[in-house]
């Protein structure tokens, strides 16, 4: 599996602990920025990840800034982008199983790095579910309106 990952600058630190983590449980990832810690608007980062997982079918996403917040909401208005705020491994193993989430955001000022590791472990090992679920999921995708981020 190929995961495109993007940050701001209160997400920076995390993403080389992030990067290695996804690489050891046998994916492939793919750094679209920033390269500092210097501060950065999060909507620019949360598009270029955004597009790239639509662009690649199949690719799924991870966005850290300081809360997850922020760069959740800029991605979910790419028309297609399921992208799940998260803070545990329950919450991420749900909204892949339920919600065919493509995305995975969580704050880097909210969770540590044991928090991260599981996190990534349900969400890069679970498949979505379907049958049920796949209604609902076209209702969110039925919800795009394919704003513009600038």
């Amino acid at each position: 599996m190929r995961y495109y990952i993007a940050t701001d600058h209160a997400g920076y630190a995390l993403k080389e602990f992030t990067k290695a983590y996804v690489e050891e449980l046998g994916h492939e990832i793919i750094d679209l920025g920033p390269d500092s810690a210097d501060r950065v608007d999060y909507p620019d980062f949360a598009k270029k990840c955004a597009e790239a997982v639509l662009a690649d079918k199949g690719s799924h996403g991870i966005l850290i800034c300081g809360t997850g917040i922020g760069i959740s909401m800029a991605a979910n208005k790419v028309a297609g982008i399921r992208a799940a705020l998260c803070h545990d491994a329950f919450t991420a193993q749900a909204t892949r199983a339920h919600n065919d989430a493509n995305i995975l955001c969580f704050g880097e000022r909210v969770v540590g790095k044991g928090v991260v590791e599981s996190m990534l472990d349900a969400f890069c090992g679970t498949e979505f579910e379907g049958g049920r679920h796949a209604g609902r999921v076209q209702k969110i995708e039925n919800c795009s309106f394919g704003a513009d981020l600038g």
